[in-house]
């Protein structure tokens, strides 16, 4: 699967809900209605659509995301039979972990192979201001479990917003360190409750780093490929080393790297993940897969990938 730039498309962001617990203060506002019945891609939905692009437009990772995706009931079965596609590389889930500590082991035995868990803040009060639940304990256990049931790398990810959290990087990188874990930031994008406040909310990569000063004594870039985020390893003053990833979506654009699309869980398709949706394959899933529309579809979304 190419776009019109030529760019190889491997990796799909596919949600599988847009129910969430949290109400995070830069992702939707407290006053969220949850997804219709029927409104969402069926269990038999989602393996069609994505043995599909694996067999027929090279897809070979996914990453499952929401809203919250454990809010789906038929979780476990959607990573077991997705888990089994032969040519598929990598399945992993970006989780808010509020209810890992339960299902981390039966993720990871259903053939989850990697974890992203959301941690914008160590202190349980700006935790549940940023999120709007008094719940970091239950993201702590979530790690401990996703940990136990061995997960590797897991990465954490700190959405940095100036005036709520941008202080707490360095206590952030420091339980990353001592954990073995890999942090990721990622700087605020102007959509969302705070688009109207973005300017004044936004924190760049190097303001991050700068802040960071503190503790690190030096920072050693890797190899990014395609990935969204710049990796490093910090080197720690008090000689420990950690994995350190900047998401740039504003400073520093991956435009020209980039091999993803998203997929709603209603269907719709974003050929670049910040941009306006192009179309919905929902209609070329029912009531079974119509292989025809379905490479019409893609093909006109990919036509507006920017």
């Amino acid at each position: 699967m190419q776009d019109r730039f030529g760019r190889s498309v491997r990796y799909l962001r596919l949600s599988v809900t847009g129910a969430c617990a949290m109400r995070c203060t830069y992702c939707r506002p407290h006053r969220w209605a949850n997804p219709a019945a029927g409104s969402e891609m069926t269990t038999d939905e989602i393996v069609a659509l994505v043995s599909f692009l694996v067999e027929h437009h090279g897809i070979r990772k996914v990453r499952l995301t929401g809203g919250e995706p454990t809010h789906r009931r038929d979780l476990l079965e959607i990573v077991q039979r997705l888990a089994k596609l032969p040519l598929l590389e990598d399945l992993a889930m970006t989780t808010n972990g509020l209810t890992l500590a339960k299902l981390a082991g039966s993720l990871r035995d259903a053939g989850l192979r990697r974890l992203n868990i959301s941690l914008d803040s160590l202190d349980a009060e700006r935790f549940n201001r940023i999120t709007g639940v008094d719940a970091l304990g239950r993201v702590m256990a979530g790690i401990d479990a996703a940990q136990d049931a061995g997960f590797a790398p897991i990465k954490l990810n700190t959405v940095v917003v100036r005036g709520e959290n941008e202080d707490q990087l360095s206590s952030l990188v420091e339980f990353a360190a001592g954990r073995g874990l890999e942090i990721r930031f990622i700087e605020l994008m102007p959509m969302g409750p705070l688009a109207a406040s973005w300017k004044q909310r936004y924190v760049p990569e190097e303001q991050m780093r700068q802040t960071l000063g503190d503790i690190v004594g030096a920072w050693t870039p890797l190899s990014a490929g395609s990935a969204a985020a710049r990796p490093f390893v910090a080197h720690l003053q008090d000689g420990r080393c950690v994995r350190v990833g900047f998401v740039t979506a504003m400073s520093c654009l991956f435009c020209g790297s980039c091999d993803r699309i998203r997929i709603g869980a209603d269907g719709t398709l974003y050929p670049c993940l910040m941009d306006k949706p192009a179309g919905t394959l929902l209609p070329a899933l029912r009531p079974k897969l119509d292989p025809v529309e379905m490479e019409r579809r893609l093909s006109a979304g990919l036509n507006a990938k920017a």
